[in-house]
């Protein structure tokens, strides 16, 4: 077999279709066991590797505004509940609606009861 130069081997490369491409480094992974993945870069910092803040929060409603009623309705929505436990958990406040909820599960439970006009925090 006849060896290519750099040169041939960059001119092909050029000229080959997306597709050509894909099956040459799929070819490539399988013969040499290799693979065409970026590394990892294991410079970065143990710190960055963590996450910043919490990761789970409870959500505590502090206050049900000047809309008691549609904040009831969210309270039974986001939790399940029924009317009667629905309105006791509102009138016993500072109330725990969720407890170890995702960051951002959270976060739209807050949106949806402060769009009712509830005060939210996370704890």
């Amino acid at each position: 077999m006849a060896k290519l130069t750099q040169e041939e081997i960059l001119a092909y490369l050029d000229e080959a279709t997306i597709l050509e491409l894909n099956e040459l480094v799929k070819a490539i992974e399988e013969k040499y066991g290799v693979s065409a993945a970026a590394p990892v870069a294991a410079a970065a910092p143990v710190e960055a590797a963590e996450p910043q803040g919490p990761t789970s929060v409870n959500v505590v409603m502090t206050s049900f505004g000047d809309s008691k009623v549609g904040v009831i309705k969210v309270v039974r929505t986001i939790t399940g509940l029924g009317l009667v436990d629905a309105k006791k958990l509102v009138d016993n406040l500072p109330a725990e609606i969720k407890k170890d909820v995702a960051m951002d599960e959270a976060e739209n439970i807050k949106k949806q009861l402060v769009e009712a006009g509830a005060t939210v925090e996370f704890k």
